[in-house]
């Protein structure tokens, strides 16, 4: 019998993000044993401890035990290096949520630390390993837009310090306003991990923006601190230009000053895709192309009336991939078998780290108005196979 044996895991940082981390590594992923958690709010990680049957711990002590493999780290983006920095030390695998780290030279080090270790390191977001965005990578490897000529994305929304308990304690501190938690940072990486995985590495990069707004006040009269000047020092509004290796170009427009909106879409010599939020595993992907829907008729009657090819028609396409729902996690499991076959993880720390000089190379074009050119270097993650499985078989697709 040729039982699995699985990697015993360890989770530092038991805020909200913990829940559904634990809920699937325990549900999910034979490959994962998930034993201790910490935090340094002690009834948080207690909590955690009680509901999930775990040991609790203090991050020393998970860092000296000997039988834990790999370390999540889920604490806040200001915690991100010192944390890591430690698995590291300690001679364990490491995966921490998004992003990295707060700015690229730090992100640096971690990624150089992990090779001198010999150790893997990767980081979230990992929804591009969910069954939408697998598909979506089939369908652009097999032409059904044709060439690749653009990617274009947008995300906004509206992150201002108007609740009355903003900032309030740690239950309370809202990070997307503080220091590695900017729109670029959090939901922008969201986008960049999906373009890479469809397009490759980026040469060269031009931004615009940066903190537009940097001082703000406590609008919420029921606010302790209403009237108060506030300091956003985190990035929150940019825009940039990419150019893959590939050929493609793409745009990208992050900003948490302006009302809410998202588009991912991606244009072909053949057609275009229309995609959902990279925030999600898996959504709808309409392919927008001249044919989609099959009507001959319609087509020649145009085509001779115009002398044009005839307007894109548009079908929502099936999903060719398993893990659709939220898995958090799902980056950790693939590292999890990436180690067992001794073979690269997809949420390689050369992904996570050109998702970051990206961001990097926008502010630094921003603030000098001359394009950036990349200097990380990474691959395209390796494509899971095919097949949606029911259930817990999904997770044969990650043992390759």
């Amino acid at each position: 019998m040729n039982e699995l044996k699985p990697l015993k895991v360890a989770i530092i940082g038991c805020g909200t993000i913990s829940h559904i981390y634990m809920t699937n590594i325990k549900e999910k992923f034979a490959i994962l044993d998930l034993v201790a958690c910490a935090d340094l709010i002690d009834d948080r990680a207690q909590k955690r401890a009680d509901e999930f049957g775990l040991k609790k711990m203090t991050n020393a002590e998970i860092l000296a035990d000997k039988s834990i493999d790999l370390v999540i780290n889920l604490t806040t983006p200001q915690s991100h290096f010192e944390v890591c920095k430690d698995i590291l030390n300690a001679g364990k695998h490491c995966v921490v949520e998004k992003m990295m780290t707060v700015d690229y030279p730090e992100a640096e080090e971690l990624c150089k630390l992990a090779e001198e270790k010999k150790l893997m390191f990767g980081s979230a977001p990992d929804t591009f390993l969910g069954g939408g965005w697998q598909s979506v990578r089939k369908y652009v490897d097999d032409g059904v837009v044709g060439k690749p000529i653009s990617v274009n994305a947008v995300i906004t929304c509206s992150y201002q310090p108007v609740t009355a308990t903003f900032d309030i304690g740690a239950d309370n501190f809202f990070f997307p306003l503080h220091p590695g938690g900017g729109l670029p940072y959090d939901l922008g990486g969201y986008y960049l991990h999906n373009m890479i995985n469809l397009f490759g590495r980026v040469k060269r990069v031009s931004g615009f923006g940066g903190n537009i707004d940097p001082t703000r006040k406590y609008v919420n009269p029921h606010h302790p601190k209403y009237g108060e000047a506030y300091l956003v020092n985190t990035p929150t509004s940019l825009s940039g230009i990419l150019e893959f290796e590939s050929g493609v170009l793409g745009t990208f427009l992050v900003s948490s000053d302006s009302a809410v909106y998202d588009s991912f879409t991606v244009q072909g010599t053949e057609g275009n895709l229309k995609l959902f939020h990279p925030n999600f595993f898996s959504g709808s992907i309409v392919l927008q192309r001249p044919g989609a829907i099959a009507d001959e008729e319609k087509q020649i009657g145009m085509l001779k009336e115009t002398g044009y090819r005839p307007a894109p028609d548009s079908v929502e396409l099936p999903i060719l991939h398993g893990y659709c729902d939220n898995n958090r996690g799902l980056g950790v499991a693939d590292m999890a078998y990436a180690i067992k076959n001794n073979r690269k993880p997809r949420v390689h720390h050369s992904l996570g780290l050109h998702a970051m000089e990206i961001i990097h190379g926008m502010l630094e074009s921003a603030k000098t108005g001359v394009t950036y050119i990349m200097q990380s270097q990474v691959e395209r993650p390796k494509m899971r196979r095919t097949g949606v499985e029911i259930g817990t078989a999904q997770e044969n697709s990650l043992d390759d």
